[in-house]
Order: C-alpha cells, then sequence, then structure tokens
C-alpha cells in the first residue's frame, strides 16, 4: 500500500491518556504507521505523564497538545477513544444529540470511515493527594497492554491489509472510483481515478470533493450532497465536462450513488469514465445528427453546436442572435445543459412580453408592501436561477432605465429587491437572444454599449432556415415523429413533390413556421402521405411561382423506369455541378428530396 495506516488516540484533553498512547505506537517506530493525538479540546502535557512514560524509556516532553480542530482535512484508518466524552464527540457524527461540536471539528475528525475502539482508562489527573503518581502509571500500564495487544493481535495489520486489498483492487478497474463520506471528505480514489482527472491520491484524499475539484466537485451542479445528506437516495447518470490542472478540457460519463456507510451515516460512490474521444468521433462520423433536442447536419449548424460544447466549460455570458423562430431557447438550454449547471435550475424571461411597471420585480423580487398589492415577499428571477442560468429572452426590447440596473447586478451578482434593503448574492450564469442588431442600437444610443459587452462575451449566431437547407429533410423526420406521438397518427412520409415545395419556400418564419406547416398538412392530410395540397397555401403559392428551374418529382411508376441512384452516379453528379444538389438532382433525373435522402443514408465524399 502505498500510503501510511493513519490512527488517532482522542481523548476529552490532550494532556495525558491520549499522549501517552501515541508515545507507545510511536516508540515501535513502523515505518507503515502514522500516529497521532488529540482532544475534544487542548490543554498542555501533563508533567506526571512525561515523568511516568520517562520511566518506560520514552519522551513525550516535546509533544505538542493538539484538539481535532487542529487536525485539519485528515483521513484516519483507526480512531480509539480513551474517555466518554471523546466517544460521544464521535457519537455526535454518527446522528447522536449528545454533544455539540463544530462542524469544522467534525469534519476534521470523521474523514472516510475509520474503524473506532473505546479504551476506557481513567482519568488520572482526576486524582488528587499522594496516590495520583500511581494513579498515573496504573493509567500508563493500562495503555500500555492495549497497544501491545493492538499490534501482538495483528489488528492493525488486518487493518492495512484490508485497505491494501481494496486499493489493489480499485487500481485494476478501468473506470475512475471516486468515494467521499457524508461530508464529502474523498476517502477513495483509484489510479484510473488519478489519471483522468490530472490529480494524485495524495493530493485529494481528506479534502472537502468541491475543495479538489472546484467549483461544485466532479459532478457539477448535479452533486446530491450539496445541502448535505441527500432526500432522495438512487442512482444517477449524467455527463460533465471537467478542467484539469493543466487547463485541458475533457467530458466525463459520471455515474453516481449514495451508499451507507457505518454507524448510520452515508457516503457516495462515483464512477467516471473519460468519454471525449468518443463523443469526438461521433461527431466526426456524423453519426449525431441531433443534439439536445436540436436537428441540423449543415456546416452553420455543426458550427453552432461545437460552439455550445466548447462554451460549456466556462461560464461566461452567451449572447444568442437569429431570426425569430430559429431556436434560440433551445441554444439556450443546450448551453446550459453541456455546463456544470445543468443540474442546477434554467429559467426564462421573456423580456418583451414584461410591462415595464413589473419588470424589476419579476427581475429582482420584492418585499411585501413595496407597492399596491405586494402582499408577501416573493423571489424575482435571479433569485430562482441561483446556481443555474437565467436566460433573457428579447433582451433588445430592455427599457433603458432597467438596463442600467441590470449592468449592476451582472458586475456585482448581488442586488435588493425591490423595496428592500437587504443585499442579495446570487451565483448565475446569464445567456440572452436578439432577433435584433445589438450593435446597430448600441450606434444609435438604444442600447447600452458597457451592457452589451458584458452580454455578449460569447457570441452565438443561429442561421435562417433558408441558409440551412440541407437541415430540412432532416427537421421534417423529427416533426413528423413528434407529431404521430402527439396525435397518434401514422404519418410516416412526405411526398417528394411536397418536399420540393418545402426546399424552395423562403421560410420567414424559420422552425416555428415550418413546424406549423407541418401541423397544418398533417390535419389536412387523411392517409400516411403528405401531398402538395395538403400544405398551407403560402407554400404552395410560392412554390408555383419560384424563379428556380422546376425539378422532376418522382412517382412509383417512373421510379420503376429509371435507373437506380448509386454512390458513383452521385458523386459523378455532384463533381460535374460543383456540389451542387439542385442541378446534381436533374442531372440524375431524380426530385431534389430524393438526391437528399439519398445523401442522408449514403454519404457522399
Amino acid at each position: 500500500m502505498d500510503r501510511k495506516t493513519r490512527v488517532l488516540f482522542l481523548c476529552g484533553e490532550n494532556s495525558c491518556r491520549s499522549q501517552m498512547a501515541e508515545g507507545f505506537l510511536r516508540s515501535m517506530q513502523k515505518d507503515d504507521m502514522e500516529v497521532h493525538s488529540a482532544g475534544v479540546s487542548a490543554s498542555e502535557v501533563h508533567h506526571l505523564a512525561v515523568q511516568v512514560m520517562k520511566e518506560e524509556g520514552i519522551d513525550i516532553s516535546g509533544h505538542k497538545s493538539t484538539a481535532v480542530g487542529d487536525l485539519g482535512f485528515m483521513s484516519f484508518d483507526l480512531i480509539i477513544t480513551l474517555c466518554d466524552r471523546a466517544r460521544e464527540y464521535c457519537s455526535v457524527i454518527t446522528g447522536s444529540d449528545s454533544e455539540k461540536v463544530r462542524q469544522d471539528d467534525i469534519r476534521a475528525l470523521i474523514t472516510g470511515n475509520p474503524a473506532r475502539l473505546h479504551w476506557p482508562v481513567p482519568d488520572p489527573a482526576a486524582e488528587t493527594g499522594p496516590g495520583r503518581l500511581k494513579a498515573f502509571r496504573r493509567a500508563r500500564d493500562m495503555i500500555k497492554r492495549h497497544i501491545e495487544e493492538l499490534v501482538d493481535y495483528g489488528f492493525l495489520n488486518a487493518i492495512a491489509q484490508e485497505r491494501a486489498h481494496m486499493e489493489q483492487l480499485l487500481d485494476l478497474l478501468e473506470s475512475g472510483i471516486i468515494v467521499h463520506d457524508e461530508n464529502r471528505r474523498i476517502y477513495l480514489f483509484n489510479k484510473a481515478a488519478q489519471k483522468i482527472t490530472g490529480l494524485g491520491r495524495e493530493e485529494v484524499v481528506g479534502m472537502d470533493c468541491h475543495v479538489a475539484f472546484p467549483p461544485d466537485g466532479i459532478c457539477g451542479s448535479q452533486c446530491k450532497f450539496m445541502e448535505g445528506r441527500p432526500e432522495t437516495p438512487g442512482k444517477h447518470e449524467y455527463e460533465v465536462l471537467f478542467t484539469d490542472p493543466a487547463g485541458a478540457v475533457s467530458r466525463l460519463s459520471v455515474t453516481s450513488e449514495p451508499m451507507e456507510l457505518e454507524n448510520d451515516s452515508m457516503g457516495v460512490l462515483a464512477v467516471i469514465r473519460d468519454v471525449t474521444e468518443l463523443s469526438t468521433l461521433r461527431q466526426k462520423l456524423g453519426k449525431k445528427q441531433s443534439f439536445h433536442n436540436m436537428v441540423g447536419v449543415s456546416p452553420a449548424v455543426q458550427e453552432v453546436f461545437d460552439t455550445i460544447r466548447m462554451v460549456g466549460s466556462s461560464d461566461y455570458p452567451v449572447l444568442i442572435s437569429g431570426e425569430s423562430g430559429t431556436g434560440k431557447e433551445l441554444v439556450a438550454r443546450a448551453v446550459h445543459n453541456e455546463s456544470r449547471r445543468s443540474g442546477g435550475p434554467f429559467v426564462p424571461v421573456n423580456c418583451g412580453a414584461l410591462p415595464e411597471n413589473i419588470l424589476e420585480s419579476e427581475i429582482f423580487g420584492h418585499v411585501r408592501g413595496a407597492f399596491t398589492g405586494a402582499i408577501r415577499d416573493k423571489k424575482g428571477r435571479f433569485e430562482l436561477a441561483d446556481r443555474g442560468t437565467l436566460f433573457l429572452d428579447e433582451v433588445g426590447e430592455l427599457p433603458p432605465a432597467f438596463q442600467v440596473k441590470l449592468l449592476r447586478v451582472l458586475q456585482e451578482q448581488k442586488f435588493e429587491r425591490v423595496g428592500g434593503e437587504k443585499q442579495i448574492s446570487v451565483d448565475v450564469r446569464v445567456i440572452s437572444a436578439t432577433n435584433r442588431d445589438l450593435r446597430s442600437m448600441v450606434e444609435k444610443g438604444q442600447f447600452r454599449e458597457d451592457l452589451f459587452y458584458r452580454l455578449c462575451v460569447v457570441p452565438v449566431a443561429i442561421p435562417p432556415l433558408r441558409q440551412r437547407t440541407e437541415d430540412i429533410p432532416h427537421l421534417v423526420e423529427q416533426i413528423l415523429g413528434d407529431i404521430r406521438e402527439e396525435t397518434g397518427r401514422d404519418i410516416c412520409m412526405i411526398e417528394d413533390g411536397a418536399m420540393d415545395m418545402l426546399l424552395r419556400y423562403a421560410w420567414p418564419g424559420n422552425i416555428r413556421e415550418l413546424i406549423n406547416a407541418l401541423q397544418y398538412a398533417s390535419v389536412r392530410c387523411r392517409d400516411e402521405r403528405i401531398h402538395e395540397r395538403h400544405l398551407p397555401p403560402e407554400i404552395r403559392n410560392a412554390g408555383a411561382v419560384s424563379t428556380e428551374p422546376p425539378v422532376p418529382v418522382e412517382s412509383g411508376a417512373r421510379m420503376r423506369g429509371r435507373r437506380k441512384l448509386t454512390v458513383d452516379t452521385v458523386r459523378d453528379a455532384l463533381d460535374r455541378t460543383g456540389g451542387n444538389k439542385l442541378k446534381a438532382a436533374k442531372i440524375l433525373g431524380v426530385g431534389r428530396a430524393t438526391l437528399y435522402r439519398f445523401l442522408n443514408k449514403n454519404p457522399v465524399r
């Protein structure tokens, strides 16, 4: 075992009994052992304890009396209590209310899940009169006998071997294993966990998980011990972004489960795996067309997905821009879900929908009596989003007076409720979105420049649907799936003529309009296929007056008389047209939708 067995002797005061026990065990000079003594409170080492130990050839005069709180965050394999007060002190840790002590002291003592022994040794310092020295000798001899039995009977060796076997077994596993106790103090950390996190076992054992892996441990905001013992134990599986000490970001798959330890205490077992390469490989192979309920294979959309993945590892504010209906809230939720705050709240606010007179109350909250109708205290959206994400939609609609107040809160992460005087601190990531040109508004004096730069640390621009037509077949497939689930109807496909109309249409309402169009068509459709006649009039009319050359639309009869598309013929047609899919479809004699469908199933490089 690469770690020494740690033993702690604990007494009411670290003045005689625990000091003598430490002295005896230290005198054995075992290299694989680390011995400490402490008291619930500290007191100077008793001179008679020094005297009687010298009779045994052991000098404890240089020992310093220590209180439990002075030990720091140290884990122990064995704790031996020498008086009832020390035993009761330990029982506080496991749920008893017999004695209240400082929480920091408890955490310093109980890191991990140590074995415990109790040796009731009378306090010789309580003896008065001429028999006092004899009382110290009796206590010394009793402690010496216990120490000899502890060593001779192999108890210490058994503890060391058990820990060594456990660590050897865990080190054979390819997955990282982290175990911490009820106070989040790590006491098991295998070699795979060291490799994945870039931290050595000696750096993290005994530390609070959130201190060892700031700011919120390995689990991020998914942590079930954030506020103490979890109320609903159970297995939890999720992915988080992790930054190692060198600044490298990786994607970890985490499976955590609360586990019951001895004496009714709780701990957590976390199994971690680095899935960064697997995630990257899936992206490169083009198998991940869907990302947090967003669909797209076009380069522009894949770039948005990549930006979301990258920005997830930080807490920087994000400004999402795009036309109405492009899915800005979906992007905001994806950023939240990719971040370490994914287990925290996601609180959306539509800034354009809130009247100016209630905007401040909705965002910051109010106290009772702040205004007519304020009959109770109310939390604002900032408080509700604490340890999570606040999404400010249509941020360009914020009135100038409120922009000043928002800027101050973003700078200080503090605010007061309307009518209140107490400052409230929050830990919130802000994501904002707009369909307006904020830079132009800044130039015109309609939006504060300092607020713009505070919000736009990471800009994300969502392309309109008309600039990503290759995504339309995939979006149609997803939307029809949602319609089938909502209505129970088996509308399984869309005819190529109707798909061509969707591909030619300009989509001023973007994805929202596409959803509405397919819902409209599903109402008019009476069988399993959506035809041109089922589409909304504006789409049919736009297709009828299109200036683009007509694209042949295949039918079942024509399909039987046409040669089948192959990878070679499609590649040749794309090479001849410089990658223009519309012209390639004309050369091949098929509808553009047919070509898109073929390319989706048979990627041509």
